[in-house]
Order: C-alpha cells, then structure tokens, then sequence
C-alpha cells in the first residue's frame, strides 16, 4: 500500500442506475416471461410496459456499485463513486442523493449524445423474497476510459469495480485504466463479478482480468464456480487462490469463506427473516471493505459483510435503513 494517506478509503466504480422497486404475486412475474431471481436487459417501451403492470413502492439511486458505496459510507467510510448518468432529472437525482448519502461524485454527465437518459433498474420482489430484474441500461454503459478521474483513483486506498460494467470494450478498457492507476499509486484493486450472467458472456475476459488485474475478488457460490468452470466449491476456490491474494465468496445462510493464499476461513452469519434479498452481496462487500480499509481481521471483515448483508435483506430495497448503526 502507498506511504501517502489516502483522500478516501473505498472508490466505487459501476452502472449508475435509478432504482424502481414494487412487490409482485409469482403470477405477475410468470406473466412477464421472467425466471425468478434473473436479471433481464430491456428497452425504454419494454420498460414503459412493466411499469404500467406495477404499482411502483419506492424510487432511488441505485446500482450495484452505488449501493456498495452508501452502506459504507454509512460505516464511516471515506467513500467516492464514479459512474455515468444523462443530463437529465433521473441523472440530477441520482447525483442529488449520492451527495445527500456524503459520497463523492465528481462523474461529469454524459454530453452530445442524445436520447440516451439515465439507466433504470425495475426490482420486482416476490412474497418468498426474491428480487428479478429488469434493467434499461441507457446512460450508464456509456462509460469510458475518459470517465476514470484519475487522480480520485490514486487518492482511494481501494478501488472497486462492478462487474455489471463489465460489458462493452470501452468499459473494460477503463477497468484496465482503473486499476493500472490504482497499482501505480501503491493502491488496492476489489471486483466483485457480479451476477454469473455477466461471466457468461465474459468469460474470457473475466479471468484475464481477474489473473492480471484484481487483488480482491468478490463472488456468491454460483458465480464462483462459474468463473473456474468446475461443479466443486473446493477446486473454485483453490484456483481462486492461485489468481488473487485475497478471494471473498458469499454463501446465503451459509456465512462466507475467505481464501488469502493457503489460509481459508468459513465465516458464518446469523439467520435473519428475509423481506427481500435485492443488494446482499453489494451490502456484504461494503462491510468487509470497510473493516479492510480499517484493517480488521479477515474474520471480522467478513462478519462485518455478513451483518450488513443480513441487515439489508430485513427490508425492502438495496440500502439500509435510517436505523442502520453498523460501525468498521
């Protein structure tokens, strides 16, 4: 790590998207022709259609990424975040309530492009608590080299990449940007590979920048043993070591295990009564990376992640609450 103390301790970079949530029967989510739990790309009349089928609960700034950057800065974390948003009302929101969460935005909104607003994420919860998606990307996948501020990465101790970003060739380049700015600033670089659809269509790429690129990965079960193409946690993980120094998989109910070289630990969590499971990994990221910029143990850390995640899936949406008191 750099001598020079850092302006942040956590940078998050990912899809800067406007969250609308509603509650939905298992019928209604049939009848849209969505598997429960997956996360489906969309047009805007797409969109437009959904929403007249919903009666929409709640509107925020959302984003994998974004959510990650407010639980911890809710822990006390120094926190920034780079993303794109359009010049208009839903990019001003979205910037209003980074702000109003106490989180850096210096991301300059996307300009001579037009009818491109800002992305939209449709989170439909159903009764037994899982959340499908259906997400109208618009502004945010417009994020390029240009868009990494360089001098933001070199002031974070850590920087962490959303792997939902991970799409377009002008994405992948900035993470490249990303980290070579980070390394070269003696800092740290996370990813968490966000969602197996995302290795799918990446898969290639994905381990070449994991191998090359990341110091901190972070991953469920399933997308773990996606990346490494095996059927056996066990051989995930042992080739997971070989890649990064430090690996992070969630596992539900089930806690987490953390694989630093050699030295695995399985770190378990207490059973919650789960609202809805929208923003888990991304609560559970941000408590460990705010134990790690604390240096906590990797014990601690991982309880951290795991009693932020198992506060977030107590209600509805991808952030906590205003009684949210969970302190690195």
């Amino acid at each position: 790590m750099s001598s020079i103390t850092p302006r942040y301790d956590l940078l998050c970079i990912g899809n800067a998207i406007v969250d609308v949530l509603a509650t939905v029967s298992a019928e209604t989510l049939a009848e849209l022709g969505a598997a429960p739990g997956s996360m489906t790309l969309i047009d805007a009349p797409t969109m437009a259609r959904i929403e007249e089928r919903i009666r929409i609960e709640q509107v925020a700034g959302g984003g994998s990424a974004a959510n990650s950057a407010v639980v911890a800065a809710r822990m006390g974390t120094k926190t920034a975040y780079l993303g794109k948003v359009a010049a208009d009302k839903a990019g001003d929101d979205f910037t209003a309530d980074m702000k109003a969460q106490g989180i850096a935005f210096p991301s300059s909104p996307l300009s001579g492009t037009e009818n491109i607003p800002t992305a939209r994420c449709i989170v439909l919860i159903t009764p037994d608590g899982q959340r499908t998606m259906f997400t109208y990307l618009g502004a945010c996948v417009e994020f390029t080299p240009q868009d990494v501020v360089a001098d933001v990465v070199a002031e974070s101790a850590i920087t962490y990449l959303e792997g939902y970003l991970f799409d377009r060739p002008q994405a992948q380049e900035a993470f490249y940007q990303a980290a070579r700015l980070a390394h070269e600033a003696g800092r740290k670089v996370a990813l968490t590979l966000s969602d197996t659809f995302c290795i799918q269509r990446h898969h290639a790429a994905f381990r070449s920048f994991v191998a090359e690129s990341v110091d901190i990965l972070f991953a469920n079960e399933g997308e773990i043993l996606a990346l490494y193409e095996t059927e056996h946690l066990d051989e995930a993980l042992k080739a997971l070591s070989s890649d990064v120094a430090l690996g992070v998989v969630t596992r539900g109910e089930k806690g987490a295990v953390v694989q630093a070289g050699e030295t695995r630990h399985e770190v378990p969590t207490k059973p919650v009564k789960v609202v809805d499971t929208t923003g888990a990994g991304d609560a559970f990221a941000a408590g460990f990376l705010a134990g790690y910029s604390r240096k906590r143990s990797l014990v601690e850390c991982a309880t951290l992640g795991n009693e932020a995640a198992g506060h977030v899936i107590t209600r509805l949406g991808g952030r906590p609450d205003a009684g949210f008191s969970l302190k690195a």
